[in-house]
């Protein structure tokens, strides 16, 4: 049932259309004047709005303004007898939803109202949609009371409400796109898109027309035109993923749109602008990368207007609890079992595993033990073997450091050589390959073996 209101200056057609609406279950309001129409459409709210358009006094065009401008989620039916295509036209530029000439049959009424009541309820779902989004990613969202979390919420605080380049760097895995999505949520552009897009993911031969789009004829299989990345977010923000990946001749494209934001389509001559944000991100050393030719230097100027840099998650294990309840909430919601925490020696044991796969590498644990732990809390026998390790290896030398009471030179000292002997045999004492496990140069492993007096102790140190 919707509350709908009726206006027209004939009594006779308000009772019809009253009495075909109300036969559907409606809520039906009549006003016998624009003027009253009006009155009552800014005392109340409705749901749908049905004019005459030509009255004594207020005219249904100046009914249809006044409505959009007080029931901005309200569509207008205009309803005359003296239809046009000229008024019909500009009704519909105004803002109406539809534009019917009498007379009207009750099957034709009903159908043109349900499929404006139809559109209102999308119209809702869509504004409920952008809200909920809006509120997903504000930044307060994030994860995070460490430091480093602290000082990329301040960043993003400052530059959301800018149009300026965005640059995010750091390990995969670590919420690089998370941030660009709270800077466009929080600033003035959120209720447009943000068109995500990843340069390492697509072939270079296709990347140029996802980004920029192309004619009809462009290559082969164009079959017709096609607009790219960059015209959908006109409005919005785009987002760069892997911008280190992106070849040399796409980096030049790139960088005129970031100096102008135009470009042309591939295979087309007219020049289209767009008024879109740029936020980029990339797990490169792009410093490196301009040092061996494979990145502009002036594009990473260009990109690099407000560097974020975001620490691996190792660098910030003060987070890890936080990220674990928040895990745990998000992926048990309305789950009948559901894990409530973990003991402290599991959490010790989550918290000194290293993370290489970062935030991305966390959620997937907890994903994994809310399908197979039994029990309500994760112990250290629920973790899998390779966080249970980590725990043992530096355990023992905790060990090891206080039961001889040592200093801690000698304890690190302790603890190098273990690591040492251990790389040497599983690499079957090749001191290349031992390097290599230890992730040092192999002459920075022989000044070690030579320092620790391990000559005696390994039986091939005159291998490789």
């Amino acid at each position: 049932m919707a509350k709908i209101l009726v206006i027209d200056d004939d009594p006779v057609i308000l009772d019809v259309i009253s009495e075909i609406l109300r036969t559907s279950d409606h809520e039906v309001t009549i006003a016998n004047s624009g003027e009253s129409g009006i009155r009552k459409a800014s005392t109340d709210s409705f749901d749908l709005v049905l004019t005459d358009l030509v009255m004594p006094d207020v005219g249904g065009m100046e009914v249809l303004e006044h409505v959009s401008s007080l029931l901005s989620n309200t569509p207008c039916i205009i309803l005359t007898g003296y239809g046009t295509i000229k008024s019909s036209v500009e009704a519909i530029k105004k803002g109406a939803f539809n534009y019917i000439t009498k007379p009207i049959t009750a099957v034709e009424l009903i159908s043109v109202v349900d499929k404006a009541l139809q559109f209102r309820d999308l119209e809702v779902e869509n504004r409920r949609l952008k809200k909920e989004l809006q509120l997903k990613y504000r930044h307060r969202n994030l994860v995070g009371t460490s430091k480093a979390i602290d000082e990329i919420y301040d960043i993003i605080e400052k530059v959301a409400d800018t149009d300026s380049t965005v640059l995010i760097s750091g390990p995969s895995g670590t919420g690089k796109e998370l941030i660009a999505r709270a800077i466009h949520y929080e600033s003035s552009r959120g209720n447009k898109p943000i068109v995500v897009i990843n340069c390492g993911a697509i072939p270079e031969a296709l990347l140029e027309s996802e980004l920029f789009g192309h004619e009809k004829g462009a290559f082969t299989g164009a079959y017709r035109s096609r607009i790219g990345r960059f015209e959908i977010a006109n409005g919005g923000s785009i987002f760069l993923d892997e911008v280190g990946e992106m070849s040399p001749a796409l980096q030049v494209k790139l960088l005129r749109v970031l100096q102008d934001r135009s470009f042309e389509r591939v295979g087309g001559m007219r020049t289209v602008h767009v008024d879109v944000r740029i936020i980029a991100a990339t797990n490169k050393d792009l410093a490196v990368a301009i040092h061996s030719g494979s990145f502009r230097e002036d594009l990473y100027y260009r990109l690099n207007v407000v560097p974020i840099r975001v620490p691996p998650l190792k660098q910030r294990t003060s987070d890890i609890p936080l990220l674990i309840d928040h895990f745990l909430k998000k992926l048990q919601k309305g789950k009948k079992r559901i894990l409530t925490g973990f003991t402290p020696q599991a959490m010790k044991a989550m918290l000194d595993y290293e993370w290489p796969g970062n935030v991305r590498e966390l959620e997937n644990m907890i994903k994994r033990l809310t399908i197979l732990c039994e029990n309500e809390v994760v112990t250290f026998d629920d973790l899998p073997e390779h966080i249970q390790q980590v725990d043992t290896i530096i355990q023992s030398g905790q060990d090891e450091i206080f039961e001889d009471s040592i200093s801690l030179d000698e304890a690190v000292r302790c603890y190098e050589k273990r690591l040492i002997l251990e790389a040497l045999e599983k690499s079957g004492w090749v001191k290349t390959k031992a390097a290599k496990l230890l992730n040092i140069n192999r002459t920075t492993l022989l000044e070690k073996i030579k320092r620790q007096n391990l000559a005696g102790e390994t039986p091939a140190l005159a291998g490789k």
